[in-house]
């Protein structure tokens, strides 16, 4: 069995970006910038933020963290968005998710400008990436498919199972598995007998949250399984949508939880904020 290790591939990214950064700085003196705005105190969202901010340091990104009160209005956030589109120091703006129940999400993203898109949460990049043009990609999927590339594996004619329907995982990793020209079945929590879709596919994607969800007995022998989910027992232990212990001896690739697909999000994350500095530079220099 292949380990789909996650945490070197994402150095690998770090590194290349740190390239790129320092190329940008030289050539164009371009420094890309990302703001990231935290709204609220939750625990789980603070820690991303915090790794994010760390690592565009390390790349040589400039960064802002923009911390808001639970309390703060819909219109508010809206505003502090407006600005951040405007400053010119800014190339990628990300709002951190979930947040609060009196926000409406839909309206947050999409006041985001396109171009400094660089979650690819935007109607406007969802919709270039299910046409298969230029677009910026959700962090996660983009990840994903790094990882398939990075590893040689071939994804043209095989059938791959994706399960869950996410917005931010399901269905863009759907979309881009459809435009590398894989068989794609998604299941969600009413699929009637799962197992007989997962015993006929080469590879499994699994982005649910429910812990050890796919057992072994739920694969074909030699089948490629990609483990978004994490989740933390009561034990404290954490796992992913998979139970790794019964497939490592099926599968011919899997992922590890942690240290597979979640530290592909960030390098991604920083891919995309280069890509929105590029762009940038092309249209001033128009």
């Amino acid at each position: 069995m292949i380990l789909l290790d996650g945490k070197a591939l994402s150095e690998k990214i770090k590194e290349e970006v740190k390239v790129e950064v320092a190329q940008l700085v030289e050539e164009k003196q371009i420094t890309p910038g990302l703001a990231v705005i935290l709204v609220g105190n939750d625990a789980a969202s603070a820690t991303y933020v915090a790794s994010k901010a760390k690592s565009c340091k390390n790349a040589g990104i400039y960064s802002v963290v923009h911390e808001m009160p639970e309390s703060i209005t819909q219109e508010e956030l809206l505003e502090t968005i407006q600005r951040m589109n405007e400053n010119p120091k800014l190339d990628g703006i990300l709002v951190q998710l979930p947040l609060p129940k009196h926000i409406d999400t839909t309206i947050v993203l999409e006041a985001i400008n396109p171009l400094k898109d660089v979650d690819g949460f935007h109607p406007y990049n969802v919709g270039r990436m299910v046409s298969n043009l230029d677009a910026f990609l959700p962090a996660t999927p983009f990840g994903v498919m790094r990882m398939f590339q990075e590893y040689g594996i071939e994804l043209s004619g095989k059938n791959v199972v994706v399960i869950g329907s996410s917005d931010i995982v399901g269905k863009p990793m759907a979309s881009l598995l459809i435009n590398a020209k894989a068989t794609v079945t998604v299941c969600n929590s009413r699929t009637k007998d799962l197992k007989a879709h997962t015993l006929a596919a080469d590879i499994v994607v699994i982005a649910v949250g429910v812990p050890l969800l796919l057992k072994a007995d739920m694969v074909k022998d030699g089948a490629i399984v990609i483990d978004v989910g994490i989740n933390r027992l009561d034990t404290g232990k954490l796992v992913g949508d998979a139970d790794f212990e019964s497939l490592k001896e099926k599968c011919s690739h899997l992922t590890p939880v942690p240290g597979g697909v979640g530290p592909m999000t960030i390098g991604m994350l920083l891919k995309n904020t280069i890509k929105a500095a590029k762009l940038r530079e092309k249209r001033e220099t128009k």
